[in-house]
Protein backbone atom coordinates (compact mmCIF):
# COMPACT_ATOMS: atom_id res chain seq x y z
CA UNK A 1 0.00 0.00 0.00
CA UNK A 2 2.64 2.49 0.96
CA UNK A 3 4.62 1.77 -2.17
CA UNK A 4 1.54 3.05 -4.90
CA UNK A 5 0.81 5.61 -2.43
CA UNK A 6 4.72 6.72 -3.53
CA UNK A 7 4.20 6.13 -6.70
CA UNK A 8 0.53 7.27 -7.69
CA UNK A 9 0.85 10.05 -4.91
CA UNK A 10 3.84 11.34 -3.18
CA UNK A 11 6.58 11.68 -4.74
CA UNK A 12 4.88 10.43 -7.77
CA UNK A 13 2.09 10.74 -10.21
CA UNK A 14 -0.17 13.36 -8.69
CA UNK A 15 2.87 15.78 -6.71
CA UNK A 16 5.43 15.83 -9.94
CA UNK A 17 2.14 16.15 -12.48
CA UNK A 18 0.65 19.57 -10.22
CA UNK A 19 4.12 20.54 -9.50
CA UNK A 20 4.86 20.15 -12.90
CA UNK A 21 1.92 21.61 -14.69
CA UNK A 22 2.03 24.68 -12.14
CA UNK A 23 5.58 25.52 -13.33
CA UNK A 24 4.67 25.75 -16.81
CA UNK A 25 1.77 28.37 -15.89
CA UNK A 26 4.72 30.15 -14.33
CA UNK A 27 6.80 29.64 -17.42
CA UNK A 28 3.09 30.76 -19.35
CA UNK A 29 3.06 33.53 -16.81
CA UNK A 30 6.33 35.31 -17.39
CA UNK A 31 6.15 34.78 -21.25
CA UNK A 32 3.18 36.43 -21.29
CA UNK A 33 4.47 39.62 -18.84
CA UNK A 34 7.77 39.73 -21.42
CA UNK A 35 5.41 40.05 -24.55
CA UNK A 36 2.99 42.69 -22.90
CA UNK A 37 0.05 39.95 -22.39
CA UNK A 38 -1.83 39.27 -19.17
CA UNK A 39 -1.24 35.51 -19.67
CA UNK A 40 -3.30 32.41 -18.06
CA UNK A 41 -5.01 31.58 -15.12
CA UNK A 42 -3.24 29.27 -12.69
CA UNK A 43 -5.65 26.85 -13.49
CA UNK A 44 -5.38 26.98 -17.33
CA UNK A 45 -2.97 24.03 -18.02
CA UNK A 46 -4.59 21.82 -15.50
CA UNK A 47 -7.92 22.77 -17.43
CA UNK A 48 -6.11 22.55 -20.92
CA UNK A 49 -5.76 18.62 -19.71
CA UNK A 50 -8.67 17.73 -18.56
CA UNK A 51 -10.57 19.39 -21.73
CA UNK A 52 -7.97 17.58 -24.50
CA UNK A 53 -9.05 14.25 -22.29
CA UNK A 54 -12.70 14.47 -22.92
CA UNK A 55 -12.31 15.41 -26.83
CA UNK A 56 -12.04 12.62 -29.45
CA UNK A 57 -9.16 10.82 -30.59
CA UNK A 58 -8.51 10.43 -33.82
CA UNK A 59 -6.34 7.52 -35.15
CA UNK A 60 -4.54 8.26 -38.71
CA UNK A 61 -5.07 5.20 -41.10
CA UNK A 62 -2.82 3.10 -41.46
CA UNK A 63 -1.11 3.62 -37.90
CA UNK A 64 0.26 0.95 -35.72
CA UNK A 65 -0.82 0.25 -32.09
CA UNK A 66 2.83 1.96 -30.56
CA UNK A 67 0.93 4.96 -32.11
CA UNK A 68 -1.60 5.20 -28.73
CA UNK A 69 0.98 3.45 -26.48
CA UNK A 70 4.27 5.88 -27.09
CA UNK A 71 2.91 8.29 -24.77
CA UNK A 72 1.95 6.40 -21.99
CA UNK A 73 5.24 5.08 -22.36
CA UNK A 74 6.86 8.28 -21.98
CA UNK A 75 4.63 9.48 -18.93
CA UNK A 76 5.40 6.26 -16.76
CA UNK A 77 9.08 6.52 -17.26
CA UNK A 78 8.81 9.54 -15.77
CA UNK A 79 6.80 9.15 -13.13
CA UNK A 80 9.02 6.32 -12.12
CA UNK A 81 12.42 8.40 -12.18
CA UNK A 82 10.15 11.03 -10.02
CA UNK A 83 9.57 8.48 -7.21
CA UNK A 84 13.23 7.79 -7.47
CA UNK A 85 14.89 10.80 -6.96
CA UNK A 86 11.76 11.71 -4.15
CA UNK A 87 12.59 8.81 -2.44
CA UNK A 88 16.32 9.07 -2.39
CA UNK A 89 15.48 12.54 -0.88
CA UNK A 90 12.65 11.75 1.77
CA UNK A 91 15.59 9.01 2.63
CA UNK A 92 18.81 8.24 1.18
CA UNK A 93 18.82 4.84 2.78
CA UNK A 94 16.03 3.80 0.76
CA UNK A 95 18.51 3.97 -2.62
CA UNK A 96 19.44 1.25 -4.27
CA UNK A 97 22.95 0.39 -6.55
CA UNK A 98 22.77 2.06 -10.02
CA UNK A 99 19.65 4.27 -9.24
CA UNK A 100 21.39 7.11 -10.81
CA UNK A 101 22.02 5.22 -14.07
CA UNK A 102 18.46 3.73 -14.07
CA UNK A 103 17.44 7.54 -13.77
CA UNK A 104 19.49 8.47 -16.68
CA UNK A 105 17.64 5.72 -18.66
CA UNK A 106 14.23 6.73 -17.92
CA UNK A 107 14.96 10.22 -18.81
CA UNK A 108 15.96 9.07 -22.19
CA UNK A 109 12.96 7.42 -22.93
CA UNK A 110 10.34 9.93 -23.11
CA UNK A 111 11.98 11.74 -26.30
CA UNK A 112 12.08 7.96 -27.62
CA UNK A 113 8.58 7.50 -27.08
CA UNK A 114 7.80 10.91 -29.12
CA UNK A 115 9.70 9.40 -32.09
CA UNK A 116 8.18 5.95 -31.39
CA UNK A 117 4.94 7.91 -32.02
CA UNK A 118 5.69 10.47 -34.25
CA UNK A 119 7.34 7.38 -36.76
CA UNK A 120 3.81 5.52 -36.14
CA UNK A 121 1.50 8.54 -37.49
CA UNK A 122 2.75 8.23 -40.98
CA UNK A 123 2.50 11.97 -41.49
CA UNK A 124 5.60 13.20 -43.50
CA UNK A 125 5.50 16.38 -41.03
CA UNK A 126 5.55 14.01 -37.91
CA UNK A 127 8.60 12.49 -39.55
CA UNK A 128 10.71 15.21 -39.73
CA UNK A 129 10.11 16.17 -36.43
CA UNK A 130 11.14 12.56 -35.66
CA UNK A 131 14.15 12.66 -37.21
CA UNK A 132 15.14 16.25 -35.93
CA UNK A 133 14.21 14.60 -32.10
CA UNK A 134 16.59 11.61 -33.02
CA UNK A 135 19.16 14.03 -33.86
CA UNK A 136 18.88 15.85 -30.62
CA UNK A 137 19.46 13.00 -28.76
CA UNK A 138 22.41 12.49 -30.35
CA UNK A 139 23.43 16.17 -29.75
CA UNK A 140 23.05 16.53 -25.76
CA UNK A 141 23.48 12.46 -24.33
CA UNK A 142 26.93 12.81 -24.39
CA UNK A 143 27.65 16.15 -22.75
CA UNK A 144 24.71 15.14 -20.27
CA UNK A 145 26.31 12.07 -19.33
CA UNK A 146 30.01 13.34 -18.93
CA UNK A 147 28.37 15.88 -16.58
CA UNK A 148 26.71 13.20 -14.56
CA UNK A 149 30.35 11.12 -14.94
CA UNK A 150 31.93 14.58 -13.37
CA UNK A 151 29.24 14.30 -10.37
CA UNK A 152 30.63 10.58 -9.81
CA UNK A 153 34.06 11.26 -10.04
CA UNK A 154 33.29 13.60 -7.20
CA UNK A 155 31.39 11.32 -5.16
CA UNK A 156 33.97 8.62 -5.08
CA UNK A 157 32.72 6.82 -7.77
CA UNK A 158 28.79 6.62 -6.32
CA UNK A 159 26.11 5.55 -8.67
CA UNK A 160 23.93 5.89 -6.05
CA UNK A 161 21.97 9.00 -5.63
CA UNK A 162 22.00 8.35 -1.71
CA UNK A 163 25.14 8.26 -1.86
CA UNK A 164 25.64 11.34 -3.78
CA UNK A 165 23.81 13.45 -1.61
CA UNK A 166 25.64 11.93 1.44
CA UNK A 167 28.88 13.24 0.41
CA UNK A 168 27.80 16.58 -0.71
CA UNK A 169 26.07 17.16 3.20
CA UNK A 170 29.81 16.18 4.15
CA UNK A 171 31.85 18.13 2.30
CA UNK A 172 29.60 20.77 0.40
CA UNK A 173 27.76 20.79 -2.88
CA UNK A 174 28.93 19.90 -6.14
CA UNK A 175 28.26 23.03 -7.65
CA UNK A 176 30.80 24.67 -5.41
CA UNK A 177 33.83 23.91 -7.48
CA UNK A 178 35.46 23.96 -10.87
CA UNK A 179 34.34 20.50 -12.34
CA UNK A 180 31.17 20.93 -10.51
CA UNK A 181 30.49 24.44 -11.65
CA UNK A 182 31.49 23.15 -15.38
CA UNK A 183 29.21 19.92 -15.22
CA UNK A 184 26.09 22.23 -13.73
CA UNK A 185 26.60 24.67 -16.83
CA UNK A 186 26.14 21.96 -19.31
CA UNK A 187 23.65 20.18 -17.62
CA UNK A 188 21.32 22.69 -18.03
CA UNK A 189 22.10 23.43 -21.21
CA UNK A 190 21.27 20.08 -21.65
CA UNK A 191 18.00 20.45 -19.51
CA UNK A 192 16.76 22.80 -21.62
CA UNK A 193 17.61 20.48 -25.06
CA UNK A 194 15.58 17.58 -22.85
CA UNK A 195 12.48 19.63 -22.34
CA UNK A 196 12.03 20.39 -25.90
CA UNK A 197 12.78 24.53 -25.18
CA UNK A 198 13.52 26.89 -27.63
CA UNK A 199 16.35 27.21 -28.38
CA UNK A 200 16.39 23.43 -28.53
CA UNK A 201 12.69 22.87 -29.76
CA UNK A 202 13.08 22.34 -33.66
CA UNK A 203 11.32 18.83 -33.14
CA UNK A 204 7.90 20.37 -32.45
CA UNK A 205 8.54 24.16 -34.38
CA UNK A 206 5.13 24.97 -34.65
CA UNK A 207 6.00 27.94 -37.27
CA UNK A 208 7.94 25.32 -39.70
CA UNK A 209 6.42 21.90 -39.26
CA UNK A 210 3.88 22.84 -37.26
CA UNK A 211 3.62 20.74 -34.75
CA UNK A 212 6.40 17.68 -35.73
CA UNK A 213 5.94 15.19 -33.61
CA UNK A 214 2.80 15.78 -32.49
CA UNK A 215 1.19 17.14 -35.48
CA UNK A 216 -1.44 13.75 -35.71
CA UNK A 217 -2.11 13.62 -32.01
CA UNK A 218 -5.37 14.67 -30.62
CA UNK A 219 -7.63 14.02 -27.58
CA UNK A 220 -6.27 11.57 -24.28
CA UNK A 221 -2.80 10.56 -26.26
CA UNK A 222 -2.13 14.81 -26.81
CA UNK A 223 -2.94 15.26 -23.23
CA UNK A 224 -0.67 11.98 -22.13
CA UNK A 225 2.17 13.81 -24.30
CA UNK A 226 1.52 17.20 -22.67
CA UNK A 227 1.46 15.91 -19.24
CA UNK A 228 4.50 14.20 -19.88
CA UNK A 229 6.68 17.33 -20.69
CA UNK A 230 4.78 19.10 -17.13
CA UNK A 231 6.16 16.20 -15.24
CA UNK A 232 9.41 16.60 -17.36
CA UNK A 233 9.43 20.12 -16.27
CA UNK A 234 9.77 19.14 -12.38
CA UNK A 235 12.10 16.15 -12.84
CA UNK A 236 14.36 17.62 -14.49
CA UNK A 237 15.49 20.34 -12.65
CA UNK A 238 14.76 18.58 -9.51
CA UNK A 239 17.28 15.80 -10.89
CA UNK A 240 20.12 18.50 -11.34
CA UNK A 241 19.21 19.70 -7.52
CA UNK A 242 20.16 16.36 -6.50
CA UNK A 243 23.44 15.86 -8.55
CA UNK A 244 24.92 19.50 -7.97
CA UNK A 245 22.89 21.07 -5.05
CA UNK A 246 22.38 18.67 -2.40
CA UNK A 247 23.83 20.04 0.44
CA UNK A 248 20.29 21.11 2.43
CA UNK A 249 17.26 19.36 0.68
CA UNK A 250 15.19 21.03 3.42
CA UNK A 251 11.61 22.09 1.99
CA UNK A 252 12.08 25.61 1.88
CA UNK A 253 15.77 25.39 0.25
CA UNK A 254 14.12 22.72 -2.23
CA UNK A 255 11.75 25.68 -3.40
CA UNK A 256 14.13 28.15 -3.56
CA UNK A 257 16.47 25.73 -5.37
CA UNK A 258 13.77 24.94 -7.83
CA UNK A 259 12.72 28.22 -8.53
CA UNK A 260 15.91 29.65 -9.33
CA UNK A 261 16.16 26.76 -11.95
CA UNK A 262 12.84 27.60 -13.57
CA UNK A 263 13.71 31.47 -13.64
CA UNK A 264 17.18 30.34 -15.74
CA UNK A 265 14.71 27.98 -17.98
CA UNK A 266 12.44 30.75 -18.59
CA UNK A 267 15.03 33.04 -19.30
CA UNK A 268 16.71 30.87 -21.81
CA UNK A 269 14.00 30.36 -23.54
CA UNK A 270 12.81 34.11 -23.75
CA UNK A 271 15.95 35.74 -24.96
CA UNK A 272 17.14 32.69 -27.69
CA UNK A 273 15.91 32.34 -31.31
CA UNK A 274 15.09 28.80 -31.74
CA UNK A 275 18.25 27.39 -33.39
CA UNK A 276 18.52 25.03 -36.93
CA UNK A 277 19.21 21.55 -36.01
CA UNK A 278 22.26 21.08 -37.44
CA UNK A 279 23.25 24.78 -35.65
CA UNK A 280 22.18 22.58 -32.36
CA UNK A 281 24.11 19.51 -33.20
CA UNK A 282 27.40 21.80 -33.91
CA UNK A 283 27.05 23.55 -30.96
CA UNK A 284 26.46 20.27 -28.12
CA UNK A 285 29.38 18.79 -29.80
CA UNK A 286 31.51 21.54 -29.44
CA UNK A 287 31.42 24.02 -26.43
CA UNK A 288 29.39 21.44 -23.73
CA UNK A 289 30.81 18.34 -24.55
CA UNK A 290 34.53 20.71 -24.23
CA UNK A 291 33.20 21.87 -20.94
CA UNK A 292 32.05 18.34 -19.73
CA UNK A 293 35.59 16.77 -20.89
CA UNK A 294 37.49 19.53 -18.44
CA UNK A 295 34.63 19.13 -15.60
CA UNK A 296 35.51 15.44 -16.18
CA UNK A 297 39.27 15.90 -16.24
CA UNK A 298 39.02 18.66 -13.19
CA UNK A 299 37.22 16.13 -11.24
CA UNK A 300 39.78 13.40 -11.43
CA UNK A 301 42.30 16.17 -10.22
CA UNK A 302 39.83 16.94 -7.41
CA UNK A 303 39.32 20.84 -8.10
Amino acid sequence: MKLLFDYLVFPGFIFSACVGLMAGWVDRKVTARLQWRIGPPWHQNFTDILKLLGKETIVPAGTKATFLLAPFLGLGSLILAATILGLSVRNPLESFIGDLIVVVYLLTIPAISLIIGASSSQNPLASVGASREMKMILAYELPFILSIVAVIVKSSGAIELGQILNHQLNSGSNIFSWSGALAFLVAILCMQAKLGLVPFDASEAEQEIMGGTLIEYSGAPLAVFKLTKAVMLYTMPFFLIVLFLGRDLSPLFMIAKYAMLLVVIVLIKNTNPRLRIDQALRFFWRFPTLLALIAVILALFGK
